[in-house]
């Protein structure tokens, strides 16, 4: 019987497959995240954040002009009088599941479902002074976060299509500013860390938190919520965002 007992407590060395299926927590359950189950191979690649940059050590590419010295010594292209020329985009936040700017400035109709489905109102129409984009759908951390639903009814009540559920609901990225942060100079606190929505997108390592660009989804939460005297969350929307090939 010793020797039954001992081979049944004998570890299973054999090397088992990883399941990849996504998981919830109890915390996720009762938040009702329920978006995390869907798998990241339906989505097309990630929204750019913001422009990683270059080393100076870097191979050059067929991207990067020839220079001497620092100028640029690459031929000047013939200017083409045809081409429209496309005006600069304003760097907003939209809402979750907004497809590229500009399919979404062409696509949206200003029709305001989006902000009538928001239950926490947090998506507002863009103010006059920014121009172009004034009238469309946005979201300012300062007033009032995206609390990241669990079915997005701002996507669900999108008529025009241009918030999909097929993007991944990355708005933009969070950064913690060292030098205005509280908790970098001593002071106990994770507000953000503890209101954050994303499970993992801000760690706390001794006392002081940092943002996981990976994870982060640019909610706005951890600004909303962050007490120091003056905001140590730096907010960035996307720089780039997935299209959808038929517009």
């Amino acid at each position: 019987m010793s020797w039954i007992r001992h081979q049944s407590s004998t570890p299973d060395l054999q090397p088992r497959e990883r399941d990849s299926t996504p998981r919830l927590n109890r915390r996720d359950l009762l938040q009702g995240r329920l978006w995390k189950l869907v798998p990241t191979s339906k989505f097309p690649p990630l929204v750019m954040r913001y422009p990683k940059p270059v080393p100076e050590d870097a191979p050059p590419t067929d991207n990067q002009p020839r220079s001497i010295g620092g100028i640029n010594i690459d031929p000047v292209p013939a200017t083409d009088l045809k081409r429209k020329s496309v005006p600069p985009t304003v760097p907003v936040f939209r809402p979750p599941g907004a497809i590229a700017e500009s399919q979404f400035m062409s696509g949206c109709t200003r029709c305001g479902d989006c902000i009538t489905a928001c239950p926490y109102d947090a998506i507002v129409k863009a103010p006059e002074r920014l121009g172009s984009v004034a009238g469309t759908p946005i979201i300012e951390a300062d007033t009032a976060a995206c609390m990241m639903c669990e079915d997005f009814p701002c996507i669900a009540s999108c008529e025009p299509g241009v918030l999909v559920d097929s993007i991944s609901p990355i708005m933009g990225t969070a950064q913690v500013t060292e030098h205005l942060c509280l908790a970098h100079h001593g002071t106990t606190c994770t507000v953000c860390s503890e209101r954050c929505p994303v499970d993992s997108a801000i760690s706390v390592t001794n006392g002081k938190p940092t943002v996981n660009e990976q994870v982060c989804t640019g909610c706005g939460v951890c600004r909303y919520v962050c007490p120091a005297p003056e905001n140590a969350i730096l907010l960035m929307p996307a720089f780039t965002r997935p299209g959808l090939p038929h517009r």
